[in-house]
């Protein structure tokens, strides 16, 4: 009888699926014969390993076994991505194959994609991996150098940067030691939060709408700014991330999650301190902006997760895209189904949009004529649908700044007195909604409006009348309470008076009949 020598040798991986990571184990078989194969449904830059392994282990004195070599990624069902297989694939050939001896080989999990000689590049993804990894009971994981932050974000697991293939075959064999990476992840949290490079005293004038967007942020409100070109749409709209409430921890690890699935961490990077605030392009495509693809990526929604996505020039933006944009706005959650297996991904974001009132941009303008003919203002409003304006909870008219004004000397108001205010007002929500799945103005349902937002009835007869008199649209009625409801809050006033139904009134510009007519 024949007998064949066998040598089976398991190292460990993880594959992405949405922003949660399951364990991939791959198992490294060497026998007699001379045929390579991958199995497990890799994907072809996982198949491409071979050309990359092969160059590294030479390049580091080690070589491919000139024997039968099979590798199985298992569970085998599930779709494997991305070259940061590489690692796991190389250690277990030269285990399995006796080059190297690595004992302690089932204590760690470990990812990176390999260069030709050996060096190791940064992956997507290790966050939510590194999490799998201290779920799973790990004691160590070995990553890129480049990632090594990052993964320390995970506490009660060592983790280990590595800059080439063989510090971990040293590591692993016990000639050498590594330097564990630890970081503070709440000392270095508070040092950064809050940290901006703009601040809303660089403004000026535009007081009026430094309000609006103070009441926006306070709510969780929806915004769409009108104005002429070179009014300081953009500018405003940029510093609307340093009013809002800063992240909490939970916060900040989640939408960490989201963006290193995405691979947009920057190098060396730990944990997002800063409120996102994503502009796409209006360029994108629909699954850009929603997530997607064969392989489903998170789009500009999910990136937006936790803070503010901006959308310039909403009226240029393809129709099928913004209309996408409807069922995130409400559930704050986006689904994106395949045949075999369906992902989520969180989308909970203020929309704030700009737009010009016309295509030539000077309808309405206080000194410049608008030169568009009968008709062309009201046919380029109607590029956006009356669903997604319903979403939209703040309407408001942007005009230039006054030459005297724009020569002042004297700074604004900083972001961060602002800022207080608005968290004084999110607090009273967080209490008002202790007992319900919302927290803030913007997601009261039917139900919450008749209970938190009954105006008084010097208001009630106001809201008539601006019903009447104004034209404004039924759909206008529960975004006036809302917003009024957020104004009430800032001022700390336990009911909506009528000044309050007042100033709410007026943020709805485009419902009021005739307006670009």
């Amino acid at each position: 009888m024949l007998f064949t020598s066998v040598m089976l040798v398991k190292t460990y991986g993880s594959a992405v699926h949405g922003i949660d990571a399951t364990t991939v184990t791959v198992e490294t078989d060497v026998s007699r014969g001379i045929k390579f194969n991958l199995v497990g449904l890799p994907d072809n830059a996982v198949k491409e390993s071979q050309q990359r392994i092969d160059s590294a282990l030479r390049f580091n004195g080690y070589k491919l076994p000139g024997k039968k070599v099979v590798i199985n990624m298992a569970p085998a069902d599930i779709r494997k991505e991305g070259s940061a297989y590489d690692l796991p694939i190389a250690i277990g050939i030269l285990a399995a194959s006796e080059q190297i001896r690595a004992p302690e080989l089932h204590k760690y999990m470990m990812m990176g994609e390999l260069s030709l000689d050996g060096g190791l590049q940064t992956v997507k993804g290790i966050l939510p991996i590194a999490i799998r990894a201290r779920e799973e009971g790990f004691e160590g994981f070995i990553v890129p150098l480049q990632n090594a932050r990052e993964a320390a974000v995970v506490d009660k697991l060592k983790i280990f940067g590595v800059e080439n293939i063989k510090e971990v075959i040293d590591f692993l064999g016990g000639h050498i030691g590594l330097v564990q990476t630890i970081i503070d992840t709440r000392e270095e949290f508070k040092a950064k939060i809050c940290n901006y490079d703009v601040d809303f005293s660089d403004v000026k004038g535009q007081e009026n709408v430094k309000r609006a967007l103070e009441i926006a942020a306070a709510g969780g409100h929806n915004i769409i700014l009108i104005g002429p070109p070179g009014a300081g749409k953009t500018m405003l709209a940029k510093r609307i991330p340093t009013i809002l409430p800063p992240f909490t921890l939970k916060e900040a690890l989640e939408t960490t999650k989201i963006h290193s699935v995405a691979g947009k961490i920057e190098q060396h990077t730990s944990l997002m301190t800063l409120r996102p605030f994503r502009s796409p392009h209006h360029t994108i495509s629909d699954v850009a902006l929603v997530g997607g693809g064969t392989f489903p990526q998170p789009g500009e929604i999910s990136l937006a997760h936790n803070g503010v996505l901006f959308l310039d020039e909403l009226p240029e933006f393809k129709r099928t895209v913004l209309e996408v944009l409807r069922q995130p706005l409400e559930d704050r959650m986006i689904t994106i189904s395949r045949a075999k297996f369906s992902v989520e991904y969180p989308a909970s974001f203020m929309l704030v949009a700009s737009m010009n009132p016309c295509p030539c941009g000077f309808y309405n303008h206080p000194t410049k004529q608008c030169v568009c003919g009968p008709g062309i203002v009201q046919k380029y409003l109607s590029r956006i649908s009356g669903p997604l304006l319903d979403r939209i909870d703040i309407h408001l008219e942007v005009v230039p700044v006054p030459f005297n004004e724009l020569t002042e000397m004297q700074p604004g108001e900083k972001s961060q007195i602002v800022r207080q205010r608005v968290i004084a007002a999110r607090e009273i929500q967080r209490e008002r909604f202790q007992e319900t799945p919302i927290y803030c103005n913007a997601q009261m349902n039917t139900k919450l409006l008749h209970q938190y937002c009954v105006p008084d009835q010097a208001g009630h007869q106001l809201l008539k009348n601006a019903m009447e008199k104004l034209g404004l649209s039924a759909r206008a009625y529960d975004r006036i309470l809302k917003v009024s409801r957020t104004i009430a809050d800032l001022e700390g006033s336990p009911s909506i008076q009528a000044d309050h139904l007042g100033e709410a009134i007026q943020y709805r510009s485009l419902d009021r009949e005739g307006w670009g007519a």
